[in-house]
C-alpha cells in the first residue's frame, strides 16, 4: 500500500477550492544542490602526518560546508548541510531502505570567523581552541573556526582565514603534495590582493621558499635561474662554516691549477 501517495491524493481533494494546493511526489532533483566538500576514505591506513584541528576524527564519509571570511555561518547553513547529508547518505547506500550506518558519516562546518549568528541561535560547545560541537537535534556538527586555530599543523586551513598574518604563516608552512599547488596558491594570493588584504608574506617570498624546498627536483637550467634570484646568504643557507671554507679552497685550487695565458708582447 502506497500510504504516502494516498495521503497526497486525499489532501489534494481536501484543499480543493481553497487558497492551498497540494503538490504530491514533487521531484526535488530538478534543482541542483551543491555540497561544498566531501572527504571520502578510499582505503585502510593512517594519514601520513598530522591532520588539521577539527578534521582529525574523519569517518568514511565526511561532509563539509565552508564559509569564507566574506560569508556567515548561520542556522540556515547548518540546515542545508543536514539536508545534503540526507540526500548523500541515500545516494551512497545500497538502497533507500538499506542505508549505510550513521557512524560512517560526519558533518563539519568550517568558517573563517566566529559564527555569532549561529551561536545566538544554538549553543556551541567548546572542544578545544577553534573547535566546537553544534548539537542539532540528534545530529552533531563539528564547527571549525579557522581564525581561532593555533598555527602549528593548521597551515592548510589558515590559508583561508582571511587574516594577513595567518595566511602568511599558512603559505610559509604548507607542504605541497603537487607542483600544481603553487598555481593554486598564486590565485589565492591574487584574490586576497584584489580585496586589499596586505600580507607580510608576498608571492615573491613564496616562490623563493618553494625553490629552496624543491631545489633538487629542478632541472640544471632551472637551478641556475633560481640561484640568480637568491642572495649570497640564501645560497649558502644550510651549509656549515667548514663546508663553505672547504668549497672555497676547492675553487681556489682549481683556479690556480689552470694554465695562465701569456701576455702578448708588442
Amino acid at each position: 500500500m502506497d500510504w504516502h501517495r494516498l495521503l497526497g491524493l486525499l489532501l489534494t481533494d481536501f484543499f480543493t477550492d481553497s487558497p492551498f494546493k497540494v503538490d504530491a511526489e514533487r521531484d526535488l532533483s530538478t534543482q541542483q544542490q551543491w555540497l561544498d566538500l566531501v572527504i571520502i576514505r578510499r582505503d585502510k591506513g593512517r594519514f601520513a602526518g598530522r591532520l588539521p584541528d577539527g578534521l582529525d576524527n574523519l569517518a568514511t564519509h565526511n561532509l563539509v560546508t565552508f564559509k569564507s571570511h566574506q560569508e556567515a555561518l548561520d542556522d540556515w547553513a547548518i540546515k542545508e548541510l543536514i539536508g545534503h547529508y540526507v540526500s548523500y547518505r541515500k545516494l551512497v547506500s545500497p538502497s533507500p531502505k538499506e542505508l549505510l550506518p550513521e557512524d560512517q558519516f560526519r558533518l563539519y562546518a568550517v568558517c573563517s570567523r566566529f559564527p555569532h549568528n549561529l551561536a545566538s541561535a544554538v549553543p556551541l560547545e567548546p572542544i578545544r581552541p577553534g573547535v566546537y560541537h553544534c548539537h542539532w537535534g540528534t545530529d552533531v556538527i563539528q564547527v571549525v573556526v579557522v581564525r581561532q586555530l593555533p598555527e602549528e599543523h593548521n597551515a592548510p586551513l589558515l590559508l583561508f582565514s582571511g587574516s594577513a598574518e595567518q595566511v602568511a604563516y599558512g603559505a610559509r608552512h604548507y607542504r605541497q603534495r603537487s607542483e600544481d599547488t603553487s598555481t593554486l596558491l598564486h590565485r589565492l594570493f591574487e584574490g586576497y590582493q584584489r580585496e586589499g588584504l596586505v600580507m607580510p608574506y608576498t608571492m615573491e617570498d613564496f616562490r623563493r621558499d618553494y625553490v629552496k624546498e624543491h631545489f633538487m627536483d629542478l632541472t640544471p637550467e632551472e637551478r641556475r635561474e633560481a640561484l640568480k634570484k637568491l642572495s649570497p646568504e640564501e645560497r649558502l643557507e644550510g651549509l656549515s662554516a667548514e663546508e663553505i671554507e672547504s668549497f672555497l679552497k676547492k675553487i681556489k685550487a682549481e683556479g690556480s691549477s689552470r694554465p695562465r695565458r701569456r701576455r702578448r708582447k708588442d
